[in-house]
């Protein structure tokens, strides 16, 4: 299982990756340097989003399914949380341009959660344990 999730991770960070840089030429050619700082930002903050999920549920992984969907769903709500805290003291500041930094954040998000799905699909992942090995 573990094998696998890596796989999906893999495959959605080299996507995400490839459409940040990309987004952060246009964000530098259309907003200059404020523009840039702006993408820059929101490709930090989607990396920080995503980089805690991977590193929280893989480890909760190693110890149940019932431990790895607690963890994700409470990770979840934390992120959600420092993301509105985040967004809150950034939108005072005027060193970035605002709308490339969200321009920036939700091309790379709907980047990774593609690259997630269309990967999870090619693989044939189960959603059930087919040993059932992870019986409580």
């Amino acid at each position: 299982m573990m094998a696998t999730y890596s796989r999906v991770v893999r495959r959605s960070a080299a996507l995400t990756a490839v459409v940040a840089a990309e987004c952060v030429v246009v964000c530098a050619a259309l907003g200059g340097a404020k523009g840039l700082y702006g993408a820059l930002i929101g490709v930090a903050i989607v990396t920080a989003f995503f980089g805690i999920s991977v590193l929280v549920v893989g480890r909760a992984a190693k110890i149940s399914p019932h431990v790895m969907m607690a963890a994700a769903m409470i990770s979840y709500v934390i992120k959600i949380i420092g993301f509105a805290i985040v967004m809150i003291a950034l939108g005072k500041s005027d060193a970035f341009n605002g709308r490339m930094l969200g321009f920036t954040a939700l091309i790379c998000i709907l980047a990774w959660s593609a690259a997630e799905v269309v990967t999870a699909i090619r693989l044939r992942l189960p959603y059930v344990d087919p040993d059932g090995s992870s019986r409580a």
